[in-house]
């Protein structure tokens, strides 16, 4: 089991050693792993979703594509690995270019970079009173939205207090100071300082310095509700 120590005020993270004798080391977080995918697995999952579009049974694209009923099954399974000359067969019978069978195999992973300085201003509510969002990255695909920050008060921004939206969302203070309002209770904020909380409460910088602020906000909510 993995565990976390520290001494003198240094902490590391350990992990345990596999059957290799490496060590496993681990980053902290609690997020699951990512399983591993395998070609055949893929190909028979893209296979079997084509066929049943096609409204075919088991049977009919065997028969049509030149292979038997249980190589077909072992095919969709995952449990064989089918030669280009079966799998050109069979895209042949659902009418669909070799290449769609590894569509799903295929599948993009998202990264998104920004050069410092060009994030994409956003016009949000706060624009109006002194209140700069400059959106530093954007995930195209998955359950969750995630939508980075980084905002900038100007000194003569006027304090806004009434934001509110799905998700949670994690500031972290990198210029000045600035006390920030969550519900019924209120944080003095200055630079290292960070806040995560749930952002369906009203919340916002409630009393400002007078001075430039800039602060890291990173919205996180389900992508269902976008």
């Amino acid at each position: 089991m993995p565990y976390i120590s520290g001494a003198n005020g240094e902490w590391a993270i350990s992990g345990k050693a596999n059957e290799a004798g490496e060590t496993d080391t681990q980053t902290g977080s609690n997020a699951p792993s990512v399983p591993e995918r395998s070609l055949e697995k893929a190909l028979g999952l893209q296979i079997r979703s084509l066929r049943r579009q096609h409204d075919l049974s088991v049977a009919d694209l065997a028969g049509a594509a030149g292979i038997s009923s249980g190589m077909l099954s072992k095919i969709e399974n995952g449990g064989i690995s089918a030669s280009l000359t079966t799998l050109q067969a069979i895209s042949g019978v659902l009418q669909v270019p070799l290449s769609s069978l590894f569509a799903s195999f295929e599948e993009r992973q998202d990264c998104s970079y920004v050069p410092a300085g060009k994030g994409l201003t956003i016009d949000r509510r706060g624009t109006k009173v002194g209140h700069v969002y400059s959106l530093l990255g954007h995930v195209l695909r998955g359950d969750v939205a995630v939508e980075p920050y980084l905002i900038t008060l100007s000194a003569d921004a006027a304090p806004y207090t009434s934001f509110r939206h799905s998700g949670v969302e994690f500031l972290y203070m990198m210029k000045g100071e600035v006390t920030y309002r969550h519900g019924t209770e209120s944080y003095h904020l200055s630079e290292g300082d960070s806040l995560l909380f749930d952002s369906a409460a009203p919340h916002g910088p409630e009393v400002l310095s007078g001075k430039e602020v800039t602060y890291l906000s990173v919205i996180v909510y389900p992508r269902s509700q976008d």
